[in-house]
């Protein structure tokens, strides 16, 4: 896809300094404000050893041009999609490199108003730029670089989420991961009535308990032992960026993502009813039958931020939820959010009086679902034509990869935007042991 290794479809991302270095970013900030024709660019940082001086690189890229910087600092990515509106800013830059191992590093950007900026639609015109050598003109009146932290205003906005006096005395074990989420959570700690039992908190560059990706099933374990331990009434772990929470609850079993889709579905039509809800093809049965219950409208569309986005401007949804745990909210600029879902479940599960695992339990009794499982493939193409000609019999969608529908159970398996894999999604209408028969034999055919 792209002549700069770093480039993917979403960000650029890759090691430090061989993929990504501080000569690269800088060329990225002229380029960009060339690109964007920008005044001012709001831009923020995670805790990698390696960010500070990329943040620094591409802010000098930026000023060099004749531009303003709005630096936030140590922040999440959602403080970007916050910021970059708030200020009325151009643009906005957040430098992670997310779940990654500390080696990498990255860079996510937003336009006005925090619209996507994918490769589809932008970062390839940027790479072409470096590669040209077509930058912005280094400009005689240099820009200006203004810190700015801007937490307690982010916080704020937070609150507007959720009411407070809702929300029973829960204790719960909350996990940074030595990501950038503790300053966050420290911040609206005294506007929630809960009990915060803190691990790994502190953000720390080493990742001294290992990268903060509460996929791996590894970096469960802590989670649910602090769960056990203290009796919590349930558990949240966050990824490096904190776009993306995931949940375990009182047993300490992990939720899978599909399942708190459903749950925020239902949370936010009992405050906006009769609105489109937009969710990903991978899983979506019991997303559709939790909106249609709840008298809300739910609508598919292509996985990834810049599709589900877009989607939810075009028919003006209410939220967007993705398997993956991302989470999009309308009032939040359409932007993905690890805050929000994490304060909704809070008031949600005071709201029905009802522990996390009786919120989730019925769904899953209901709509058993293998979770996403990758495989490598060195040609996924021909799988894909292969998987097409075995399941011909069933109804078909290509919306996203392949999805096939059968009476009693469906699956989708796509190709990843990153790598060379398939990622397999298979779920039934309540009968476990098909789900897991079929995923069996998909993966048996993904495999061979």
């Amino acid at each position: 896809m792209a002549n700069i290794p770093g480039f993917k479809a979403y960000d650029i991302r890759g090691k430090v300094p061989g993929e990504l270095n501080t000569d690269l970013a800088y060329k990225i900030g002229r380029a960009l404000i060339k690109y964007l024709n920008a005044k001012l660019i709001v831009v923020g940082h995670d805790i990698r050893e390696s960010s500070e001086e990329l943040s620094e690189a591409l802010s000098r890229g930026i000023t060099d041009s004749g531009s303003n910087v709005i630096d936030i600092g140590l922040c999440g990515t959602e403080m970007i999609y916050y910021s970059t509106p708030h200020f009325n800013a151009d643009g906005g830059v957040m430098i992670t490199a997310s779940h990654n191992p500390p080696e990498y590093n990255g860079l996510k950007f937003v336009k006005e108003d925090s619209k996507p900026m994918g490769y589809d639609t932008d970062l390839n015109f940027i790479e072409k730029m470096i590669l040209e050598n077509n930058l912005s003109e280094i400009a005689e009146e240099k820009g200006t670089i203004k810190s700015i932290n801007i937490m307690n205003e982010f916080i704020n906005n937070l609150k507007r989420f959720y009411s407070k006096d809702k929300i029973k005395p829960f204790k719960v074990v909350v996990n940074a991961g030595n990501g950038c989420v503790g300053p966050a959570l420290d911040a609206i700690e005294p506007d929630l009535p809960i009990q915060m039992i803190k691990i790994f908190h502190n953000p720390d560059s080493k990742f001294p308990n290992g990268v903060p990706n509460p996929l791996l099933i590894q970096n469960r374990q802590p989670t649910i032992d602090a769960i056990k331990k203290n009796d919590a009434d349930f558990g949240v772990a966050w990824d490096g960026d904190y776009d993306r929470c995931f949940f375990f609850d009182h047993e300490g079993n992990f939720i899978e993502g599909y399942y708190i889709v459903g749950i925020l579905a239902k949370s936010i039509l009992k405050k906006f009813p009769g609105e489109n809800i937009i969710h990903d093809p991978r899983l979506v049965w019991n997303t559709i039958e939790v909106v249609n219950k709840a008298g809300g409208k739910a609508v598919v569309s292509k996985s990834g931020h810049a599709y589900i986005k877009q989607k939810m401007r075009e028919v003006n949804a209410v939220y967007g939820g993705e398997m993956s745990a991302h989470h999009y909210f309308r009032d939040n600029n359409y932007s993905d959010s690890g805050m929000i879902p994490f304060l909704l479940i809070l008031e949600l599960m005071s709201d029905e009086n009802k522990s996390l695992h009786d919120l989730v339990y019925e769904m899953i009794k209901e709509y058993p679902c293998s979770g996403e499982i990758n495989s490598k493939i060195d040609d996924p193409n021909s799988k894909l034509e292969e998987i097409k000609e075995k399941y011909s019999d069933g109804k078909m969608d290509f919306l996203d990869g392949v999805s096939v529908e059968y009476d009693n159970w469906r699956f989708n398996v796509r190709k990843s935007n990153t790598e060379p894999l398939l990622r397999l999604n298979v779920e039934s209408k309540g009968d476990i042991e098909l789900m897991k028969k079929k995923t069996e034999e998909l993966l048996n055919l993904i495999r061979s």
